[in-house]
């Protein structure tokens, strides 16, 4: 019932509750990015949504426009502290994860949830195993397990892995615990880059 059902309905009422928030943010945070480099604020583009379809992610603009996309060798996108691709402002945001906050406008929408895997790009659905594609199950979130307890420290495959699980066990104990664990993240600034130990 909260899978299919009290889930969405909880998003919705979060997202909207929140939506005069975010404005406010949209704002201030547009405005600092135009200011340094007056290219856009946002940067969207295709992800991997509920059972394979697509949609267009929003979040806040944190490289320089038209940076080149780098990849490490598991598929994953490079990140890391002294990235000379990253706007000054663009490292706040990520370290305090403000860069992800347009993403309620998805969930809003419907094409994202509050918790769950953390969406991919659409070609990544050629490398999941059959195992792996159960996270496909259920819709991406703004933050989830692997979000929440690991970041960016751990590689591609492994976090393929803990998406899927999370997808098969969905339950408002488990997101609760999820939501907790973020907000901790976020605020001691855990596992921020690759490389980074284990969030604890």
């Amino acid at each position: 019932m909260y899978k299919n059902y009290f889930k969405r309905v909880l998003d919705f009422i979060i997202s909207l509750l929140f939506m005069p928030f975010l404005i406010v943010i949209i704002l201030i945070v547009g405005l600092v990015i135009k200011i340094e480099d007056r290219g856009p604020a946002f940067y969207s583009a295709k992800r991997l949504g509920k059972n394979g379809s697509t949609y267009k992610m929003y979040k806040f603009r944190t490289m320089k426009v038209n940076a080149p996309d780098i990849r490490n060798e598991d598929g994953s996108t490079f990140n890391a502290e002294n990235d000379t691709r990253l706007l000054k402002s663009g490292k706040l945001l990520r370290k305090l994860s403000i860069d992800e906050l347009p993403q309620l406008i998805n969930v809003f929408k419907g094409n994202m949830s509050i918790i769950g895997p953390r969406p991919d790009l659409p070609e990544t659905i050629n490398m999941y195993t059959k195992l792996q594609r159960k996270k496909l199950e259920v819709k991406p979130g703004i933050t989830g397990y692997t979000q929440a307890y690991f970041r960016n420290s751990i590689l591609q495959e492994e976090k393929f892995d803990f998406d899927a699980e999370y997808a098969r066990n969905v339950s408002f104990s488990q997101d609760l615990a999820i939501l907790i664990k973020t907000f901790r993240t976020v605020i001691f600034k855990e596992n921020v880059y690759k490389g980074d130990s284990y969030g604890k």
